[in-house]
């Protein structure tokens, strides 16, 4: 696999913000979001087995551990890794755009997936994978990053097409700078929409361009 970095910091986002993680950051990407905070991961990395891995993560001690990236999915062997680190008892995320296959022949059934969907201010809404949003679980949590109101108004559609508010966790998401929170807020609450509204919590302690935290 080839790994961008592997650290300890804190969730900064979904339900499990807050919590002690550690993270494992895959190497390159098949999107190109205009708001990407991530987009040092598109080269370089380094390639490392999954046993190296493992040991990794195991050196960095106890927590959840989140694979993300740029794109994990397209890792050969991040379902094994995903695997073996639910074998070894820890909490697994995955957060992974809903452009790729995370069905059960992918993915470990016990991690949980959170499903980054691309609204058309990413520039990457034609690549969503809809089929993706049927295989969701209860235990899965499905994200969209807002530019303005138009991507709102797209993301609440999509919601309610799918009936997400009655199965899993959404969330809400603003790209930085690009629309304030407030509003955000106010189109929810208007609308009545069964949403969690999410800062990125690691950007509030940290400054926004750090990496590693």
């Amino acid at each position: 696999m080839r790994i961008t970095e592997i650290y300890k910091s804190i969730q900064g986002e979904s339900t499990w913000a807050g919590l002690p993680c550690i993270f494992v950051r895959t190497n390159r990407c098949d999107l190109r979001c205009t708001w990407c905070d991530s987009a040092f991961t598109f080269t370089g990395g380094v390639e490392m087995r999954v046993d190296e891995i493992v040991a990794e993560v195991d050196r960095l001690g106890s927590g959840i551990v989140e694979i993300t990236g740029g794109e994990p999915m397209l890792q050969r062997d991040v379902g094994e890794l995903a695997r073996r680190l639910c074998d070894a008892g820890r909490t697994v995320l995955i957060e992974t755009g809903g452009h790729r296959d995370v069905g059960p022949e992918a993915l470990d059934p016990r991690v949980i997936r959170i499903m980054d969907v691309k609204c058309p201010g990413s520039g990457e809404s034609e690549k969503n994978r809809w089929e993706n949003l049927d295989i969701l679980r209860a235990t899965d949590e499905v994200k969209f990053v807002l530019t303005g109101r138009e991507d709102y108004e797209w993301a609440r559609d999509i919601i309610r097409r799918h009936a997400l508010e009655a199965r899993l966790t959404v969330l809400l998401s603003v790209a930085h700078g690009l629309v304030e929170p407030s509003e955000v807020v106010g189109w929810m609450l208007e609308d009545g929409l069964q949403a969690r509204f999410q800062m990125q919590m690691h950007k509030v302690i940290w400054e926004h361009e750090a990496r590693g935290v």
